[in-house]
């Protein structure tokens, strides 16, 4: 991994000194050499390119992680679109809304948080006490889970918690629980590293 911050990076692109829409014609050209899950960190002077960056990966179905100002500087996060984004079928039978999660979390009830998103995504925010563990890593990874106590998993939209939480099944674990809508509308306390 590239990257001159703690927050983790697969691509760093150089757009400083260009305006609109340059840092956005050389982000699409360099995402589309990125893979799925792959996170590009963009370099941009320009204060027009937070919205227009912003704009543009939501159009296109990636995700916005956020932007860090280093003075004149702006470092956009964006996370390239997966398969893991899109699910088919039927979800995952247990779900808990993020409501009552947060309950659980208030009286102190034993639980484990599991936090399937990238470390990139951790940066701007995360669930105090969440296990970080990518869904690409869980499989190889999941013996650091206790089987004996219920376990909420929780992503971005509950797309990727909701493909953890089929894994953790397969894997033999039984207290399982799909967070939805998970971290994009979550009102709970955040610890934040950006």
């Amino acid at each position: 991994m590239s990257g001159t911050s703690s927050i983790p990076t697969d691509f760093i692109l150089d757009c400083k000194g260009l305006a609109c829409p340059m840092p956005i014609v050389r982000t699409k050209k360099a995402m589309d050499q990125l893979q799925a899950g792959q996170v590009i960190e963009v370099q941009a002077t320009d204060k027009g390119s937070l919205a227009d960056l912003q704009g543009w990966a939501g159009s296109m179905g990636h995700h916005y992680l956020g932007t860090v100002a280093d003075g004149e500087n702006l470092r956009h996060f964006i996370r390239k679109a997966s398969s893991d984004d899109a699910l088919g079928g039927e979800p995952f039978a247990r779900t808990a809304t993020n409501e009552e999660l947060q309950a659980k979390l208030a009286s102190g009830e034993t639980l484990t948080l599991l936090d399937v998103r990238e470390p990139a995504e951790h940066a701007f925010g995360r669930i105090p006490d969440a296990v970080s563990i990518p869904l690409g890593e869980l499989e190889k990874r999941a013996n650091e889970l206790p089987k004996d106590a219920p376990i909420y998993v929780i992503c971005r939209t509950g797309t990727r918690s909701d493909l953890a939480c089929r894994q953790l099944e397969g894997l033999g674990f039984v207290i399982i629980y799909n967070t939805i809508p998970g971290m994009s509308a979550w009102g709970g306390p955040l610890e934040r590293k950006a």
